[in-house]
């Protein structure tokens, strides 16, 4: 939108403060489509099962999610720091979130047995929603005021919930009445469609504040781009919270990439769940989001980020836990409703932290590191969690055991890792000052 000119209509509204604010809502209510239908309910089950099969499925799709997550990782940093730089953040946003829609409904050309395509379509597609989810994180200072970032955050999320809880609401009943590979894979067009439906507002209407800064004499993109990084790197040893906030978060995450990416594949696994069960069981999962990012989100606002995080990290530990024990298929619904409302809560709660430490004006050169903080999880997690479910499968059918009880036991030797990442970022969270981080400013920078 040109400054220049007096906005109108829809853009004269999203202009506004709750204009701003309702379309960066929208826009994780469009994309927590594609995290609800294509990592959650079907396409993770359907890649397992009906494009692979067996445990060597599992192994896979965490190999798959990890090639996705070095990729975020090793643009991120880079990439935020072009975007502060030169105020591209929501171009940055259109990009990405333009490949994640459509290599998400492409994802409908994938057939039963072309685990290649199968793998590269959705690498594609994963990069592009996680490296979108950068720049729409770093919007969040330009949409929110310090005062409220826990509150918006929180309320940002239990929005986004709700929309993945749509999109599955409008594929149940196609799955249920007619299913089939034909209809699974029609709800990867579905899913791209709404994602990119409800994205429009943002990247549309929704303009950045920041002003660019100029390039200097003999620099290019790239070269300030690398420049402001590694004066970002240089610098990190003033910012000691942000960096023990990082090595916490990287642990912590770990366990919830793990449930988050591997949610329907331990119910098919462990409780013989069919794909309408998984689809009611995700559904279940997001309104337990919704109210799990309100709750946490209003810790936030009202006392600290910390204490958000580590009430969420609680309920986290106890649902792992408890799912480490529970034998019965109806009781997984409640284990995973309770670790949907924890993760919710750790997920809006991780990025108010991240809003609170970012010196101003590189907010997306500090979501980028938190990116790459995430995305490091992201790969050690998954990967590790396929590796030892699978290996352990392997070792148990050796000994005589039969195979899909083999596969079973194997699920459950894995859930432990799980426990120790998160046992492992709440300790490294303990001492993280959040108060004597926040509005921090780099000497470089001030």
């Amino acid at each position: 939108m040109n400054s220049r000119q007096k906005p109108s209509g829809l853009a004269s509204f999203f202009d506004t403060p709750r204009g701003r604010r309702l379309a960066w809502y929208l826009y994780d209510f469009g994309n927590s489509a594609y995290a609800a239908v294509v990592l959650l309910a079907i396409y993770s089950a359907w890649f397992k099962e009906g494009i692979v099969g067996g445990a060597e499925g599992s192994k896979l799709w965490g190999f798959a999610i990890a090639i996705a997550m070095v990729v975020v990782a090793l643009i991120s940093p880079i990439l935020g720091t072009i975007a502060d730089r030169l105020a591209i953040k929501k171009r940055m946003l259109t990009i990405f979130t333009l490949m994640a829609c459509g290599f998400t409904g492409s994802l409908y050309f994938v057939t039963k047995g072309d685990v290649v395509a199968g793998m590269v379509l959705f690498i594609f597609a994963e990069i592009g929603y996680r490296a979108a989810q950068v720049f729409y994180d770093a919007m969040l200072n330009e949409i929110a005021d310090p005062h409220e970032l826990g509150r918006v955050s929180g309320r940002g999320w239990a929005v986004g919930s709700m929309g993945g809880n749509v999109c599955l609401i409008m594929v149940l009943p196609l799955v249920v009445i007619f299913g089939g590979e034909q209809i699974i894979r029609l709800t990867m067009v579905i899913t791209a469609l709404f994602f990119l439906v409800f994205s429009l507002p943002l990247l549309l209407f929704v303009g950045e504040r920041q002003a660019p800064e100029p390039l200097g004499a003999g620099e290019n993109i790239l070269s300030a781009g690398f420049k402001q990084l590694w004066k970002t790197l240089r610098s990190l040893g003033w910012h000691s919270e942000y960096l023990k906030f990082m090595i916490a978060f990287i642990f912590y995450n770990d366990g919830v990439m793990i449930a988050l990416n591997f949610a329907a594949i331990i119910g098919a696994v462990l409780y013989g769940f069919e794909r309408q069960q998984l689809i009611v069981l995700i559904i279940l999962v997001g309104f337990c989001n919704v109210a799990g990012a309100w709750f946490f989100g209003e810790i936030s606002q009202r006392a600290s980020a910390k204490l958000g995080i580590y009430w969420a990290l609680v309920a986290m530990f106890a649902a792992v836990v408890w799912l480490s024990v529970n034998e019965t298929a109806y009781m997984f619904y409640v284990i995973a409703g309770a670790a949907g409302f924890a993760i919710a809560g750790l997920q809006a709660s991780s990025r108010t932290m991240v809003a609170k430490l970012a010196p101003g004006g590189h907010n997306a050169e500090y979501f980028g590191l938190f990116a790459v903080a995430g995305r490091s999880s992201s790969v050690a997690g998954p990967a590790i969690f396929g590796w030892v479910a699978a290996s352990m499968a392997d070792w148990y059918a050796a000994g005589g055991m039969e195979a899909g009880d083999a596969e079973q036991a194997g699920m459950r030797i894995a859930i432990y890792v799980i426990l120790a990442f998160l046992t492992a970022g709440t300790f490294i969270l303990f001492f993280v000052e959040e108060d004597a981080g926040s509005g921090f400013a780099a000497p470089e920078q001030a």
